[in-house]
């Protein structure tokens, strides 16, 4: 022990000269170093180091605990493994380690001494020395640390203060601070800004992007419009829109006034079947309507060759920004508690407790809505804008889901990246407020984007086959969320990204006019901010691999005829509407009110009150109710299959409709409760693991839903050579008639009424007679119809089902499995010789 705690003690007295050593060092590469086996990055200080920790593991990471190094730098806490392979000395460097955590990502420290727990912050004292420290993060995972009992008292203490003194809870200023960090170094500088971007996916920053986009979907009658190139329209829009060909720049200058912001309805995305779907922000109904700008605003609308159009309002159907807030903190609060003070929610009231915070809730109504416009965009001809207050949040939220639920290119981690670029990061949604990192105003704090990646894992939960997405990735980018070090989430809009990433000024001159000034990113103090698709800065390859899964390619597409998919099959029509309607969609029913467009208005002062549209008519309203009382039968399996017929498996666009029942809809343990266990549960090592009470109720819930699911099953005569299958978790998209609420089972038709025992026979039944098969039935239970011979257990389950993967079997096949094979017995037997 003496000689342990004196050579403890020479290491603490060196770490002082290794700063000193480690701040000289700023010339060379951009390479990681070795600093007592802890690899740095370029200009990073180790501030303390202890040795002999234990790191207590997640489910996730196989459970138990991983004994290495604990390292405290001023940009991170690093946990350094006993048997952690070295990466080769030219690897490129990595911000964070399997096992590292960002001190901005930290949000608090506790410390768990003899049977007390402590709140520890940088003015803290503490009267006893830590056996276990806590490191609560932003991105709700939970880090326990376990000190050994050979660890001096006075290493262990100047660890934990260390960390509350290095790590600062967010405030104005603070965020650059840490930037500076991790990559305000010259050579990390110089290795950023020569890094280059991802070849395979659209970024949507030029006008050839956005023209790609257009030729995938197959959008005709569009353009690219470079009428915001300067933002000078409007300053959350992107560079570039989308905007029918008909009308020209000069013409769509004037419509950016009569739309709050100057969002006004641009193009997102096309179904194959025709239809376009638009994102707009609420109209201005105090603007003055002139005739030209009435028959532009028109125009745009209806996309230059629809006759129908709906605006979908999402501001009463889905929560504002500050539910959406209060429900994540409540959210946040459940799945971790208050340790400091010992506060919980007793095992009985968990569940009660979870949807009294309305985060499902929220979730549920952001999927029953992209589901509506899913449906009415599968109807084609028509147009169907979504329509927000300011078009920066919900607005973002809704197109995305819907183009995940019926694009497959979306599916992919190209496309999905690529999605959230268009709909998100170019789209204007405001992330640095949304997020809050510099703390300037909490009314603005609100993790739209986070209720996003819920929704996309409930649809992975329910159609994970549909998905080259993983789990692993969304859980990646959730917590990359939370690290303030990314262009992607540091601005509320495409112009001051610009501004912050590549430092693009603008000069006047009577000669040239305006023109764009570039900046050096090497004279600038700030450093250059990555984007958060470049993976390979912060997940080693091996961790990047689990990102994507094998996935079916899509079959082609059917040609288009006349802006429509040629699906004669379809039932689902529109009756033949009046050139120039406009309905809205608003708490799930249609309605034609006048004020919509406002210019068609007769009460608003200063309003063109003449225009060339028809009148509206309700007697359009049927044929679009239809629509949305056919997906409404999504909820329940056995009733969909008559309406969408079983062309769906197909259809790669065919949308994916999620259940919406309560049963369906889970929780995201492996993001929400992945820090519940270490939060709640500061058991010894020595001491049998227990499974958290929280783990204990959801393996209680998923055997009810198991036995629930089994109950539900048709009982089915068997035999004793009939398996009998228990645990095994039956599809919840299945109904008793072995059809999903996609695709309908198909009859039976080719299977006789009769079937020879001898194509019953395989290596893995018994020979038996059909005097021994008779008494085996007598016993079960089971009697078979007069004048059939027995069946087959295999055959009796072989029914014909359309599954998510799997085809009905053609005729062919049918008849090929149900050929009878001749009987295997022995040539003594005379009947054999016959």
């Amino acid at each position: 022990m003496l000689s342990g705690s004196k050579s403890t003690f020479k290491v603490r007295q060196m770490e002082p000269d290794i700063k000193e050593r480690m701040l000289s060092q700023s010339g060379g590469s951009a390479r990681n170093r070795d600093v007592l086996g802890l690899r740095c990055l370029p200009g990073e200080c180790v501030l303390q180091r202890v040795l002999m920790v234990r790191k207590k593991l997640t489910s996730r990471e196989g459970r138990g605990w991983l004994s290495g190094t604990l390292f405290c730098t001023h940009f991170r806490v690093a946990f350094v493994p006993q048997d952690a392979p070295n990466p080769p000395d030219n690897a490129d460097p990595v911000l964070l380690g399997d096992h590292d955590v960002a001190l901005a990502s930290i949000e608090k420290v506790v410390v768990v001494g003899p049977n007390r727990t402590k709140l520890v912050t940088a003015s803290s004292s503490l009267k006893f020395t830590p056996e276990e420290l806590l490191l609560y993060c932003r991105d709700m995972r939970v880090v326990c640390l376990l000190f050994d009992r050979l660890t001096p008292d006075s290493q262990v203490l100047q660890m934990t203060y260390t960390i509350a003194k290095t790590y600062q809870p967010l405030k104005p200023g603070s965020v650059l601070s840490f930037q500076n960090a991790a990559l305000g170094s010259v050579e990390m500088k110089q290795f950023l800004s020569n890094r280059s971007k991802e070849p395979h996916m659209n970024w949507f920053e030029s006008a050839q992007d956005w023209e790609h986009e257009l030729e995938r979907c197959g959008a005709v009658g569009w353009r690219v419009s470079a009428v915001n190139e300067r933002f000078e329209m409007a300053t959350s829009l992107p560079r570039f829109v989308v905007v029918p060909q008909r009308v020209l720049d000069t013409e769509l200058k004037k419509s950016f006034a009569h739309f709050s912001e100057g969002r006004i309805p641009r193009w997102s995305w096309r179904h194959p079947r025709g239809a376009d779907l638009l994102r707009m922000s609420s109209f201005q109904n105090n603007i003055y309507h002139e005739k030209d700008d009435i028959r532009n605003l028109e125009l745009i609308l209806f996309g230059g060759h629809s006759s129908l159009c709906v605006v979908v309002e999402l501001g009463e159907d889905l929560p504002s920004p500050l539910d959406v807030q209060l429900a994540h903190s409540r959210l946040r609060a459940l799945c971790l508690g208050d340790v400091s003070s010992s506060v919980s929610v007793p095992d009985d009231k968990w569940l009660s407790t979870l949807e009294s915070t309305h985060w499902l809730h929220y979730t549920r109504l952001c999927l029953r809505k992209a589901s509506e416009v899913c449906c009415l965009l599968r109807s084609g001809h028509l147009t169907v804008a979504l329509q927000e207050a300011e078009d920066r949040d919900m607005g973002c939220l809704v197109s995305s889901l819907v183009q995940l639920m019926c694009d497959p290119h979306s599916r992919t981690q190209m496309g999905f990246q690529g999605l959230v670029q268009k709909e998100w990061v170019t789209g204007g949604h405001r992330f640095c407020s949304r997020l809050n990192y510099h703390r300037d105003s909490d009314k603005d704090e609100s993790p739209v984007f986070l209720l996003f990646l819920d929704c996309v894992w409930q649809l992975w939960a329910q159609f994970p086959s549909h998905f080259q997405l993983t789990e692993d990735f969304l859980l990646a980018l959730h917590d990359s969320v939370h690290l303030p070090l990314f262009s992607t989430f540091l601005s509320n809009s495409q112009r001051e990204r610009l501004k912050r990433t590549q430092h693009v000024g603008q000069s006047y001159t009577r000669v040239e006019g305006w023109r764009d000034l570039t900046f050096d990113p090497g004279d600038s103090c700030d450093p250059p901010l990555p984007p958060v698709w470049d993976w390979d800065l912060q997940y080693s390859k091996q961790r990047q691999a689990a990102f994507t899964q094998p996935v079916a390619c899509p079959p082609s597409v059917q040609p288009l005829l006349n802006g429509n998919l040629n699906s004669g099959t379809d039932t689902l029509r529109i009756t033949d509407t009046i050139p120039g309607s406009v309905f809205l969609l608003s708490r799930g029913s249609f309605s034609c009110p006048p004020h919509l467009p406002p210019w068609r208005s007769g009460n608003s002062s200063g309003v063109y009150r003449k225009s060339h549209r028809r009148a509206l008519s309700s007697e359009q309203v049927p044929g679009l109710e239809r629509l949305l009382k056919a997906w409404a039968l999504a909820e329940f399996p056995h009733s969909l299959t008559t309406h969408l017929g079983p062309q769906g498996p197909l259809d790669p666009y065919e949308p994916l409709l999620p259940l919406l029942m309560g049963p369906c809809m889970g929780l995201w343990r492996q993001c929400y409760l992945r820090g519940a266990i270490h939060a709640q549960a500061f058991s010894h090592p020595l001491v049998s693991p227990q499974p958290h009470p929280v783990e204990r109720l959801a393996q209680e819930v998923q055997q009810l839903r198991t036995r629930l699911a089994q109950v539900s099953i048709p009982k089915e005569p068997t035999s004793p050579e009939t398996p009998i299958s228990t645990g095994k978790r039956r599809n919840l998209n299945h109904n008793a008639n072995n059809s999903t609420f996609l695709f309908p089972a198909s009859t039976n038709q080719h299977t006789p009424k009769t079937m020879p025992h001898t194509a019953c026979t395989n290596h893995h039944t018994p020979k038996t007679t059909p005097h021994t098969m008779s008494t085996n039935q007598q016993s079960s239970g089971s009697e078979p119809h007069p004048g059939a011979t027995p069946s087959c257990p295999s055959h009796k389950s072989s029914n014909h089902k359309h599954t998510f993967l799997f085809r009905a079997p053609s005729p062919a096949e049918t008849r090929a499995k149900e050929r009878p094979r001749a009987p295997q017995t022995k040539s003594k037997a005379p009947h054999a010789a016959s």
